[in-house]
């Protein structure tokens, strides 16, 4: 039996699982997808150890960046990028490579695209997370203008104090890459001036349980399309399936 899961902390909003479940159910595929609540990554070692069969691993908040130097080798767009969510399993004779990419990029881009329009050229991100990361390379490559917004000021962010009318009158792509409002917390929601927004707005929320978060509630109440993260998680999934098959391929 082939073994794949997902690391994080924590755990409970996630679809991974049933996700994978039912894909191997319906392919006839002879593998498990479990779900390993990681609080601190300093104990990703010793995890290894207690999982031998593991072929792949998914990463997920808050140790996409975290979880870097415990890898061998990263692909060409995790480099890029600086934040990984798949981990590919290198098996020869006794040793193991660990492999990181980020599928984000395909998920996202992919889903993107198919709310995008021409008038969605300027984007407000959320959030300065590992996932952040994977959207603003994807939102450089389409030639989009981007504004980083955090809880604290630095290089090129500003902060949510800081958001007026006039800015998001000029900026009609928000994409929230926090947490907020993500089960258990659904109650939360990033502070942003939501009067402002209008049919001509593209709410795009990573969260994706529950399926319409406050932030996407809210965007609604006056015009604004809203997209939640589900089509994205399907989307970076199969590629970090791809990702995992290929490498048993190349062994």
């Amino acid at each position: 039996m082939r073994l794949f899961g997902l690391i994080g902390y924590p755990l409970g909003h996630s679809f991974s699982a049933s996700f994978f479940a039912k894909k191997f159910d319906a392919e006839g595929i002879k593998a498990e997808y479990r779900n390993f609540p990681m609080k601190d990554i300093s104990g990703f070692r010793e995890f290894l150890n207690r999982e031998p069969a593991l072929e792949g691993l998914n990463v997920t908040v808050p140790h996409k960046q975290e979880i870097i130097p415990f890898l061998d080798s990263l692909s060409p767009t995790a480099k890029s990028i600086g934040a990984v969510n798949t981990i590919s399993f290198i098996r020869r004779d006794k040793s193991l490579e660990l492999v990181g990419d980020n599928t984000d990029v395909v998920g996202f881009r992919r889903s993107l695209e198919e709310h995008l329009e021409a008038h969605h050229n300027s984007a407000l991100v959320l959030g300065t997370g590992g996932s952040s990361k994977a959207v603003v390379h994807v939102l450089e490559q389409l030639g989009i203008d981007i504004t980083m917004v955090s809880r604290t000021s630095g290089d090129k962010r500003i902060t949510y104090r800081e958001l007026d009318d006039e800015e998001l009158d000029r900026t009609t792509l928000i994409v929230n890459t926090s947490p907020l409002g993500m089960y258990p917390n659904v109650e939360t929601y990033p502070e942003i001036p939501y009067r402002a927004l209008s049919p001509k707005h593209l709410l795009f929320d990573l969260v994706y349980n529950p399926e319409k978060t406050e932030f996407l509630i809210r965007g609604a109440k006056y015009g604004a399309n809203t997209v939640n993260g589900h089509d994205m998680l399907i989307y970076q999934a199969e590629a970090s399936w791809e990702i995992w098959n290929r490498t048993v391929q190349n062994k």
